[in-house]
Order: C-alpha cells, then structure tokens, then sequence
C-alpha cells in the first residue's frame, strides 16, 4: 500500500470508493453521484490549501482517500478544517484508513492549521472508533440534521487539535508539496 497526493487523474479511482456510499448509505449527505468531471473539479480547486490523498494497492488500485476541506468560509476560521476519510468496501478496518488519517492529519500540521474536524453521520462505530484512536475528541451532535434515503440523521463531530493554540496564528504554508 502506498499513500501520495491525489491528483485529478485519481478522480475515477476515488469516484469508485465514493459513489457507492452516496448511492447506499448516510455517511456522505450527497444525494446524487457526482461525476468524474465533477470529481476531479473538488480535487484541482483544493490545490495545495486542502490536500486529498489517495492510497493504492501495489497494483495500483485505489484503496482509499482522504481529504480537507474549509471548516467555514468566514476568515477567522481559517486555521480550521474539516477532513474525511473513505476506504473501499472490503478493505475497511485494515489500517487504510488510519495511515490516510495520519499522513493528512500530519501535512495540516506542517502546512499550519490548527484544528481538524470530522464529522459523523450517527450511528456509525466503525468510523468513531477510528476517529477516537486517533486521537479526536467529541465535541457535539447536530440532532435530525440531514434526511437521507427515507430517515432524518444526526451527526456528530469530533475535533483534533494539530497544535497548540498560538496566541497569534501561523501564516499557512501552501507552498509545499502536499
């Protein structure tokens, strides 16, 4: 398994992961597939600000991903962001997930930011159970929050403080190769 930069030329192996999961399940609030044009759009406007990642088998078979995206759009959110993480079906609680997470989690950290949040559409223990051995606390639950395939979801969130609070942010560096 390797883990590297996602570029737009991964958007129909991380379209392989993602569409079932729209398709079938509440984890991801999207009520439609989006398309490869759609899909590779989200990765090229996220530059090097919001890395996505992708793990492949040695094959070259995408395995999993991982991304960042904006917490909130205001300024004075912009050391914070959300991030997520989605594992092909079968190769779930094999460790993808957790070596995307720590390989995102730790370019935030050098890029700058300073929280990462996640949020879960409940109930979902597997993903918890992931976000908690990382090292993500629960800080709360939007209740009823989103209607998908027939029934209202909560969703909770978790945080992860990539550094101590600075009383004066860093500058972020986007300069890095991600």
């Amino acid at each position: 398994m390797s883990i590297r930069s996602a570029t737009a030329e991964d958007a129909a192996g991380i379209l392989s992961i993602y569409a079932p999961i729209v398709e079938s399940s509440p984890a991801s609030f999207e009520l439609e597939i989006p398309s490869l044009a759609e899909m590779q759009r989200r990765i090229s406007d996220a530059g090097v600000r919001y890395p996505w990642l992708i793990s492949e088998s040695e094959e070259g078979d995408a395995l999993g991903y991982a991304h960042a995206s904006p917490h909130r759009k205001r300024p004075a959110y912009a050391w914070s962001v959300e991030v997520s993480v989605y594992v092909r079906e079968g190769g779930r609680r094999s460790g993808v997930g957790r070596a995307l997470y720590e390989s995102l989690l730790d370019n935030l950290t050098r890029q700058g930011y300073c929280n990462a949040y996640a949020g879960i559409v409940l109930p979902n223990p597997a993903s918890v159970g992931l976000h908690e051995s990382l090292g993500f606390k629960p800080v709360g639950i939007y209740r009823g929050v989103g209607f998908k395939l027939g029934a209202w979801h909560d969703v909770g969130w978790w945080h992860y403080p990539l550094r101590d609070l600075p009383p004066t942010p860093p500058d972020l560096d986007f300069g890095r190769d991600k």
